[in-house]
Parts: C-alpha cells; sequence; structure tokens
C-alpha cells in the first residue's frame, strides 16, 4: 500500500485501505477529580515466556501490570483491581488475585493512588456435580478475601459469587449472606451486580431472573445497612434500569456505572443525580476519559459529552456479544498503545476474538487518537494482520 496506508479486513473478509492518523490527542497527566470518583478496572499483562497452558494457574509480568497501573493513577483515575476486567475467573484465579491485591494495594499506598479490589469467592471451583458447597461455605470464602483486601487497606468491593448464585434457594439467601459480610466489613464497601452478559453463571443473581423482583433484593440488602455501603456497581447494560435504581439510593450512597454502553449520559446525570463510574472501557480510554471528567469538573457538560460521546462506538464494539471476552480487545489495545510489548493473555485468551474484529478496534481506536504512538501502533497492527497472511 501507499502513503502509509494499512490493509483492514472487514467482518465479510475484504480487505479495505485504512490511513492511520499521525498524530495522537495530546493528553497528559493531570489532578484528582473533584466532581465524580472515577475507577479504571485494570486488566492484567501476561508472561509471554512462561511456559503455560489455558488450565495453568496465571503467569502475570507484575512489572508491566503495576507499570500500567501507575498510568491509570497518573490521569487521576482510581484503580479497580482483580475485577472481572483482571480476568478473574477466565484465567486469574484466586491465589494469582491475592497477589495482585497485595501488590497493587502497596503501589497505590507508595504513589498516593485511590484503590478498591474484588471480593469474591472463587476458591470454590465448580467440580463435575457443580457447587458442592453449603452457604457457609460460601461466606466463608468471602470472608478470607474480604480479610485479605482489608489487611492490604484498600476499599473492598463485593462481587458476584458464581458459587452463590448455583446453590442460594432465594432472595433469603442473598440476604443472609450479604447481611452478615456488611456488619463485619470494618469500612464502607461497594456492591458490584455483573449481568449474565458478562458472566452467564451470575443468571438469576439475587435469588431472581426478573429484574425487579431481583432489585428489590438488591435494594433491601442496601436499606438494611446504608453505612457499611460505599456504594454499588452496576454493570446491567440498560441505562434505564440503572437511573431508577440510582434515585431509590439511601443518602450517602453512589452509584458507580458499570455500563460500558451507556457511561457518557449516566455519568452527565441529570436534573436528579448522576453516576459515578467503575468501568472496564476505561482501561483503553483512560487519559481521554480522564480529561473529559475534569471538563466535566468545570462544570461543562456539552464540553464533556463532546469528548466521551465518540468513544461509545469502541466500547460497544469491544463488548459486543459475547460480552465476557471483552479483555481480549482491551488487552490489543494496550499492546497497540505501548504499554505492553506483547499481546499475550492469561488464558490463552487473545484468541478469543477474530481478525475483524481486531482491525475495526483498531481503526476506531487510532481515530479517537488513543495511541501515544500512532507509528507504533500502525508497525504492529501490521504484525499481526501478517500473522494471519495480510500482506501489506
Amino acid at each position: 500500500m501507499t502513503n502509509g496506508q494499512i490493509q483492514l479486513p472487514n467482518a465479510d473478509g475484504v480487505l479495505r485501505a485504512y490511513t492511520p492518523r499521525a498524530e495522537p490527542l495530546p493528553l497528559t497527566a493531570g489532578s484528582p477529580f473533584t466532581s465524580r470518583t472515577v475507577y479504571s478496572a485494570a486488566h492484567v499483562v501476561a508472561d509471554p515466556y512462561a511456559d503455560t497452558t489455558p488450565d495453568s494457574p496465571a503467569a502475570v509480568d507484575w512489572d508491566a501490570t503495576l507499570a500500567f497501573r501507575r498510568h491509570l493513577w497518573s490521569h487521576g483515575l482510581g484503580v479497580a483491581e482483580a475485577m472481572d476486567t483482571a480476568q478473574r475467573g477466565m484465567g486469574l484465579d484466586w491465589a494469582g488475585a491475592a497477589e495482585l491485591i497485595r501488590r497493587s494495594s502497596a503501589e497505590a499506598k507508595a504513589v498516593g493512588g485511590l484503590i478498591a479490589c474484588g471480593v469474591g469467592t472463587d476458591q470454590l471451583s465448580v467440580t463435575e456435580v457443580g457447587y458442592p458447597y453449603s452457604l457457609d461455605e460460601v461466606r466463608a470464602a468471602y470472608e478470607e478475601q474480604l480479610a485479605l483486601v482489608e489487611e492490604s487497606g484498600s476499599r473492598a468491593i463485593l462481587m458476584a459469587s458464581r458459587a452463590l448464585a448455583a446453590i442460594a434457594k432465594g432472595p433469603e439467601d442473598y440476604l443472609e449472606v450479604y447481611g452478615h459480610l456488611l456488619r463485619q466489613a470494618a469500612e464502607p464497601v461497594v456492591l458490584h451486580w455483573l449481568g449474565p452478559m458478562f458472566d452467564p453463571a451470575l443468571e438469576g443473581y439475587w435469588g431472581s431472573t426478573d429484574l425487579d423482583a431481583a432489585t428489590s433484593t438488591f435494594l433491601e440488602v442496601i436499606a438494611a445497612h446504608p453505612d457499611k455501603v460505599d456504594g454499588i456497581k452496576v454493570s446491567l447494560l440498560d441505562a434505564q434500569r440503572e437511573i431508577d435504581l440510582r434515585r431509590k439510593l439511601p443518602d450517602g450512597v453512589r452509584c458507580y456505572t458499570g455500563d460500558d454502553f451507556n457511561y457518557p449520559e449516566l455519568i452527565a446525570g441529570d436534573d436528579q443525580g448522576f453516576s459515578h463510574a467503575l468501568l472496564g472501557i476505561f482501561d483503553p480510554l483512560g487519559p481521554l476519559a480522564a480529561e473529559a471528567v475534569r471538563v466535566l469538573d468545570t462544570g461543562n457538560t456539552p464540553g464533556f459529552r463532546e469528548l466521551l460521546d465518540p468513544t461509545v462506538e469502541l466500547s460497544r464494539h469491544l463488548f459486543q456479544t459475547p460480552t465476557r471476552f471483552y479483555k481480549t480487545g482491551v488487552v490489543f489495545l494496550a499492546w497497540l498503545a505501548g504499554h505492553q510489548e506483547h499481546f499475550t493473555m492469561v488464558g490463552g485468551l487473545q484468541s478469543s476474538r477474530s481478525l475483524p474484529h481486531f482491525a475495526r478496534a483498531y481503526e476506531l481506536a487510532d481515530g479517537l487518537g488513543l495511541f501515544p504512538d500512532p507509528a507504533l501502533a500502525a508497525a504492529r497492527m501490521k504484525n499481526l494482520l501478517s500473522l494471519y497472511g495480510v500482506n501489506q
């Protein structure tokens, strides 16, 4: 191709010419935010030289993983650690997550970064007969992880539990388990409602597949312990449901949007309130998202939307069905942006999206000016294309 163009495959396999952007957006580090609390869920960087298989414990490149967290902190973002974006339950087991929590919490303390860490029950692994555990065992698993996060000095995010979803007989079991955990939590926690589009094993969470009934149970948990709930993180990809839920929260309990389809409007809010943010898409969008929030801090909502609205197409592309594989696109963009030297993921998850998907993700991200070095991103994209037999 001429003029620096790249041949990119469409979804139907037809190649087309794309001209990469010449310059990135001029985004620099900045001060903390004043109007919103914003966390980016962060990915982990695999060790590409480890002799592993998809069934092996995760081999993590700790230096690169922590360097990426320092990148997010430098732009004023908080880090939501050991969450779904870090391949929790999709390549990263509890032993790896525990080490990640310890290391990231220590790093946050050293640099003054905001951090919150995921607390789950993933030491209770699924067996041939499912999840043969009692409610007491689920509660004990949560307690073990909560203790580690509290000892690390980080805020806890109580994540949804596959084991609890499998064995709970109804809403009363959720009320019992979460009530116990909230009563013993040393500091207010964030409650995380992750929808089945992110993890099919969480279908029917809070005791019902009827979202209205599940919402009632969720609100009952919060109403019983408002002093122990810093906020809720909602990942249902339903903007109106989040708004309705947000308006029913007790005073002092925040809503952190986890809606990677509708985040600009939810963060901007309306005359009855707004959402804070805890988003996986802010991993690749970090500097641009931070700039947008600083504009919002000045009261300039149109300016905020002008910066962030154009990113939604990329986010919806990365989070398209099957949504749980969005992590592959996140790590792919981190590689193109120069945050890591390879495109390898724990559990071999780099194979979970197609070449046309990667090509479109590259095009959208480049068009937004997300790559600090567009020439490097283009060169790496060409290298990937060549592995698939696409010669430039």
